[in-house]
C-alpha cells in the first residue's frame, strides 16, 4: 500500500507522520505516539477521536490524512486548562476516561466561543452531543463545564 509523508504542527510541534494513501488523521497522529484521540467507533459518531484542525474541532476519524500536510492540529494532549481539569475531577466527570480527551476539547471550543454570555445546561449539552459517555451519565460533566464557565466569567467581567 502506497504511503504518504505529511508534514503538520502538532501541539505547536513540527512533527512528520505517515499514513497509509487512504489512511486516517486518527491513525496517523496514534501511530507518532500521540494518544489522546481515542479509536471508538471510527464512523464520526463517538466523538473520541475529537482534535482540533485548523481551528475547527474535528472527528480525526473522518479527516483524510493526507488533507494534513502543512495543517495545525491540537490533541487534549497539548494541554487541559487547571481549571477545567479541576472541575471535571471535582464533579466526578472523568470515570474511565476514554472520552476525556474528546469531551476536553469539546468543552473548550464552547467556551472558548461562549465569552461572557451565560450557559445553560442545554447549551452544554447541545455543545457536547457528538461526544459519547458511557459512564458518567452526562450530568457531572455538564456540571462542570458550567463551573468553569462560571468561574471564567467572574474573573473577566
Amino acid at each position: 500500500m502506497t504511503e504518504v509523508k505529511i508534514e503538520a504542527t502538532v501541539n505547536g510541534v513540527s512533527l512528520a507522520l505517515t499514513a497509509p494513501l487512504d489512511g486516517s488523521l486518527l491513525h496517523a497522529i496514534r501511530d507518532a505516539g500521540l494518544l489522546s484521540p481515542k479509536a471508538g467507533c471510527e464512523e464520526g459518531r463517538c466523538g473520541a477521536c475529537s482534535v482540533r484542525f485548523e481551528g475547527d474541532v474535528v472527528y480525526a476519524c473522518l479527516v483524510p490524512a493526507v488533507r494534513c500536510d502543512g495543517a495545525r492540529i491540537d490533541t487534549a494532549e497539548g494541554g487541559v486548562p487547571e481549571d477545567l481539569a479541576d472541575a471535571l475531577v471535582a464533579r466526578g466527570a472523568v470515570q474511565c476516561g476514554f472520552c476525556t480527551p474528546g469531551f476536553v476539547l469539546a468543552i473548550e471550543d464552547l467556551l472558548s466561543g461562549a465569552g461572557q454570555r451565560p450557559l445553560t445546561e442545554q447549551d452544554v449539552r447541545a455543545a457536547l452531543s457528538g461526544n459519547l459517555c458511557r459512564c458518567t451519565g452526562y450530568s457531572a460533566i455538564v456540571a462542570a463545564v458550567l463551573d468553569v464557565h462560571q468561574g471564567r466569567r467572574q474573573r473577566c467581567p
